[in-house]
């Protein structure tokens, strides 16, 4: 399982990651493989060792590697615990376990374990996935960052239509409406992920495997640059529209793309449970919004968040 850091592969920007085994050997080859990739590894060899370290610096880790076997507390009940965290409700917990039963998977998705790894995996399989939730996890926050920066600024706004092209653009725009709900650092993720969604998979047609397959090459960012430019695509354009009513804040997602069956997103499913993405319409649905609901061919998704009369105005 052990990998060798290829010649002139980039060092991360330091990336710190949890390691919780009570298996020494096992423990010391998930920490080897991490390091040489340029992660920070912190050790913990029991769940008591490692909810004492969460506990005192929950600000420290951008990715946890949980066992879900271990004796004195198991990964279920530390990944409940750091989920019931306001400030590590985006942290991701990756479970490693041999348990890959529907049921089992389940019980960890339902808990908050938006990533799996079977036993046994190989090193490649390790890094993709630590690769993928700890990019998710600074991209939350970068997010969550910039609403703050924008502060309460659209808190006057009854409705509003804005027209988008690029990932850059969904993102940006993302951050800037997420400062009409009452809480923006809730909402911010879930319409991130729903107008990427209208981007990446709607306008610009990447479907789910190839989308897999682009991320394990480290070539999605290019791939959507080049449809961006490429004739078939380059004139379609996706749309958000806000609207304030009586308890209600209502955000409507339509792009031009020709939809898909969105019935087996809506939930945390086992079968997504290994992949390196396809958790951003369950994520929210469970996080960010009240009420989601597709629509027609599933081009359009309206996402709702109850408010009280005065944050509606």
């Amino acid at each position: 399982m052990r990998r060798q850091k290829p010649a002139g592969e980039d060092v991360l920007d330091k990336c710190c990651v949890l390691v919780v085994d009570d298996e020494p050997i096992g423990r010391e080859i998930l920490a080897e493989n991490l390091a040489i990739e340029g992660y920070v590894v912190v050790e913990a060899e029991s769940g008591e060792a490692a909810w004492q370290l969460i506990d005192a610096h929950p600000e420290r880790f951008e990715a946890i590697l949980l066992d879900r076997m271990m004796p004195d507390m198991d990964g279920i009940e530390i990944l409940r615990r750091v989920k019931q965290r306001t400030d590590m409700r985006h942290v991701p917990v990756i479970m490693q376990t041999g348990m890959t039963a529907d049921a089992d998977v389940l019980e960890g998705l339902q808990a908050g374990a938006y990533y799996y790894l079977t036993k046994p995996f190989s090193a490649d399989t390790l890094l993709a996935i630590v690769a993928a939730a700890t990019r998710d996890y600074r991209g939350h926050r970068e997010l969550e960052e910039e609403v703050k920066r924008q502060g309460q600024i659209l808190s006057c706004l009854t409705e509003a239509r804005f027209v988008y092209r690029s990932t850059d653009e969904a993102r940006a725009l993302a951050a800037l409406l997420a400062n009409v709900a009452p809480e923006p650092e809730r909402v911010v993720l879930g319409l991130s992920e729903l107008m990427l969604n209208a981007v990446e998979h709607g306008n610009l047609a990447i479907g789910y495997r190839e989308k897999s397959q682009l991320i394990n090459a480290d070539r999605l960012h290019d791939e959507i640059g080049r449809r961006l430019a490429d004739p078939r695509y380059a004139g379609r354009q996706a749309e958000v529209i806000v609207r304030r009513e009586a308890g209600a804040l209502r955000f409507t997602i339509r792009d031009q793309g020709a939809g898909f069956d969105w019935r087996g997103y809506l939930d945390m499913s086992p079968e997504r449970a290994f992949d390196t993405h396809g958790r951003g319409i369950a994520m929210s649905r469970m996080i960010s919004f009240d009420s989601l609901e597709y629509r027609g061919c599933g081009n359009e998704v309206e996402a709702a968040i109850r408010c009280s009369p005065e944050a509606v105005g």
